[in-house]
């Protein structure tokens, strides 16, 4: 990111390593809508001569000399979110906010991020994951977003058993978060999107129902599609800051929102005031960064070991090299209707 809506290619020392540090250079990136949201949008202010990507598997090359559990040459995939493992929001049980809010979000938000030849992650033992053998350094490249931030949204909604849920928006963390919905027990899914691509992933994830917005408002459908109740949980994994307003409308009193959804505009989220239950309808909102950190890492990559979730699905466009990452970041930008997701692998 040169600056807000310019990118381009730019030549930088290679990273220090601390103490408790690595460096890393990729295998496998994958450009985020969030890289879309940072610089043509401008939704995290300014930012000069930064490289972007926060989505990566690599092979670390150095270590700090703290360093314990990990070695040059090993395969890891590093989490979008790296926490300060010693901060005191991590010991409250809020790592991702560790030194300020979002202050886990560090790659192309405070520090370079991982588009580039070498990239510097943070605590080192705390946040990588040992790639497991025999699996897709593509697929695997999923772990450090798409997946966490998916699941993440039945998390915040807290799906159980039998629950009625509507996932509002069905790119790729809609998608996980329709998995995640599934593996936490949901009964009927409602899958909100039009594209047929993603409507058919949705489907072999394991939504029961696909709700259309072309074909009027989602509230409404999903209120006529349950008989005027309403569903138990709604994740929003996309929208404008009109969607906050949609998922409190479609929610029955008692149920909670699970917003994994990266609001890039506006000043204001609104409540409707009535459907709210004039502020006592027990409709509870919810907003989250994803959890990052190794555990994280090794607990998602267990999913895709054991074939629970696939995230292969979610590759529509793969490229090999480098030089091909611009051209992955800009089918990001463009979004054509066979775009789930690009990711590009890398061979040194």
């Amino acid at each position: 990111m040169l600056g807000i809506g310019k990118t381009g290619w730019i030549e930088k020392e290679r990273p220090n390593c601390g103490p408790m540090d690595a460096i890393c250079r990729p295998i496998a990136v994958a450009p985020c809508t969030s890289d879309i949201h940072t610089v043509w949008e401008g939704a995290i202010g300014e930012r000069s001569d930064m490289i972007l990507g926060h989505e990566a598997v690599g092979e670390v090359v150095e270590v700090g000399n703290l360093v314990k559990d990990f070695k040059p040459g090993d395969r890891v995939i590093i989490p979008a979110i790296t926490p300060d493992w010693n901060s005191v929001a991590a010991q409250g049980g809020f790592a991702m906010h560790s030194g300020v809010m979002l202050g886990g979000w560090k790659f192309s938000n405070f520090k370079d991020g991982v588009f580039g030849e070498f990239f510097h992650v943070n605590d080192a033992d705390g946040n990588l994951a040992l790639l497991p053998d025999g699996l897709d350094p593509a697929a695997a490249c999923m772990l450090s977003d798409m997946v966490p931030t998916g699941l993440h949204g039945s998390e915040l909604a807290k799906v159980e058993y039998g629950d009625t849920v509507c996932v509002i928006g069905i790119g790729p963390v809609g998608l996980m978060g329709v998995a995640g919905a599934v593996l936490k027990g949901a009964s009927h899914v409602y899958a909100v999107g039009s594209r047929p691509d993603c409507v058919k992933i949705a489907k072999e994830y394991g939504a029961t129902d696909i709700i259309n917005y072309k074909n009027g408002d989602i509230a409404q459908q999903i209120l006529d599609q349950t008989n005027g109740i309403g569903v138990d949980k709604v994740i929003i994994a996309g929208g404008g800051c009109e969607i906050l307003e949609t998922a409190i409308k479609m929610l029955k009193p008692g149920g909670c929102i699970g917003n994994v959804n990266y609001f890039g505009d506006g000043e204001y989220l609104n409540i409707p005031r009535a459907e709210w239950g004039v502020g006592m309808g027990h409709k509870t909102i919810a907003g989250g960064l994803m959890p990052g950190g190794r555990l994280r890492m090794e607990k998602l990559a267990s999913l895709l070991v054991t074939g629970r979730i696939d995230t292969s699905k979610l590759l529509t466009h793969r490229f090999k090299g480098f030089d091909k990452i611009e051209e992955a970041l800009m089918l990001m930008k463009d979004k054509p209707k066979d775009l789930i997701k690009p990711v590009v692998t890398i061979d040194w």
